[in-house]
C-alpha cells in the first residue's frame, strides 16, 4: 500500500491518497481537487473516507465525490457539523445534500475494492471523529498526532471522551503507523510514548 500525504492550504490539514495495485482510496477533503487529481494519477477511486465534520477536513467533499463518481463514509454524526457553520468553523461552509454518503458505525468493518478497512468511532475532538484503520495504518484525523493530541475546546470536544478514546487506541488497536490530521506520520513506538503522556495528563 502507498501514502502519499497533501497538505491543504486550510489550516494545513493533510488529505491523503492511498493506493493499492490500480485502485485508491482518498481520507479527508481539505486539498484542492487538482493536488489530488495528481497524486491520484489514473487510480480508481473506491471513496472518499472522512475523519471528522470540520471544515479544513471536508471542505471539498462534495466536488471530490462528483469528479471521481465515488462515495463519502464517515460516521452519521458528522451531519450536525457539516449541516452548520458554527460547528464546522467554516464560517459559510455548509452541505446541506447527503445523497452521496454513506454512514457507518461505530465499529464497522467494510471492504472497498481491495481495501479491508476497520472504522471507529473516537470521540474527544469531535462527537462524529471516525478513524479508520488500513493495513496497519490508523488514520487518526483530528484525534493523535506525531507529539500530540486534538483539541477537546471545540464544539462537541471532551476531555473525558478524549481519555476514553486514547485508552481505546492504546489498547485495542493495533497499528504500525498513524496518519493524523496535521502533521508529519508517526510510527507505533512515537504513538506509545505520546499516548502514555497524553493518557497521564488527561487522567489527573
Amino acid at each position: 500500500m502507498q501514502i502519499e500525504q497533501i497538505i491543504s492550504n486550510l489550516l494545513e490539514s493533510n488529505t491523503y491518497v492511498v493506493k493499492k495495485s490500480d485502485e485508491c482510496l482518498i481520507v479527508d477533503a481539505g486539498a484542492d481537487l487538482n493536488e489530488i487529481e495528481k497524486k491520484v494519477d489514473g487510480h480508481v477511486i473506491k471513496g472518499l473516507l472522512l475523519t471528522h465534520g470540520h471544515y479544513d477536513h471536508a471542505f471539498n467533499a462534495l466536488e471530490i465525490s462528483k469528479h471521481f463518481n465515488c462515495k463519502i463514509y464517515a460516521s452519521k454524526k458528522i451531519v450536525e457539523n457539516l449541516s452548520d457553520p458554527a460547528k464546522n468553523y467554516g464560517e459559510s461552509f455548509k452541505i446541506n445534500d447527503f445523497s452521496n454518503f454513506v454512514f457507518l458505525e461505530d465499529k464497522q468493518d467494510f471492504s472497498l475494492g481491495e481495501f479491508e478497512i476497520s472504522a471507529t468511532l473516537l470521540p474527544g475532538h469531535s462527537k462524529c471523529s471516525m478513524c479508520y484503520l488500513i493495513d496497519g495504518t490508523f488514520f487518526a484525523g483530528d484525534v493523535l498526532f506525531k507529539q500530540g493530541i486534538g483539541r477537546t475546546d471545540l464544539y462537541g470536544g471532551s476531555k473525558q471522551e478524549m481519555l476514553e478514546s486514547l485508552s481505546y487506541i492504546q489498547n485495542k488497536i493495533a497499528f504500525d503507523t498513524v496518519a493524523s490530521g496535521h502533521g508529519e506520520m508517526s510510527n507505533a513506538q512515537q504513538q506509545k510514548r505520546n499516548l502514555n503522556l497524553f493518557i497521564r495528563f488527561l487522567s489527573r
